[in-house]
């Protein structure tokens, strides 16, 4: 078996595209795109960030949203990812987006992105982002039997290989039930 080399790259799948959205002090929604992010406890969401509008924002509000990027959104979501809030106040409007305020937090839902973790800020230390999930919302469109259904929810992945973005396939198997015939 011949494998071919990459070198140190931040390279592995999938790789959801994470859509970050905040108030500034006036109350003005604002939403950058990011790749980089996982959760990393039952109530935590870790992502590795520079300095943006977005991070300006969280450490005046203390909160943020965190929408899973869809098929049929992803110019918007692509949008707000190579355009600067610190140049164009108004990306969010012009990236066609509306914001509904969280219940939960002080950060902006994304009405056009049905899926949401509502987060408020434990720490952004070394460009690393910890926020605590305080809620999971999700619009009814794209629920089924009560559960979100990621036929209807149709979100994408991050491609970092090819630079591209990719939906997500279909079900292959039953999570913690496929193993069993091994034992």
């Amino acid at each position: 078996m011949s494998r071919m080399n990459f070198g140190a790259k931040p390279f592995m799948y999938p790789q959801p595209v994470l859509i970050i959205a905040t108030y500034d002090e006036n109350g003005i929604p604002n939403a950058m795109n990011a790749a980089w992010g996982i959760t990393t406890d039952f109530k935590e969401i870790s992502i590795s960030l520079s300095e943006h509008k977005t991070t300006d924002n969280f450490a005046k509000t203390g909160a943020f949203t965190v929408s899973m990027a869809t098929e049929e959104y992803v110019a918007a979501c692509d949008y707000v990812g190579i355009e600067s809030g610190r140049n164009v106040p108004d990306k969010f409007v012009r990236a066609g987006f509306h914001a509904t305020k969280s219940e939960f937090v002080n950060a902006p839902l994304i009405d056009e992105l049905p899926l949401a973790l509502e987060c408020k800020v434990k720490s952004f230390d070394d460009g690393i982002l910890i926020g605590e999930i305080v809620n999971v919302s999700a619009d009814e469109r794209v629920i089924t039997d009560g559960k979100v259904d990621m036929n209807k929810l149709r979100p994408i992945t991050f491609d970092p290989f090819n630079n591209v973005y990719m939906g997500i396939g279909e079900k292959v198997a039953d999570a913690f039930s496929a193993g069993k015939s091994l034992k």
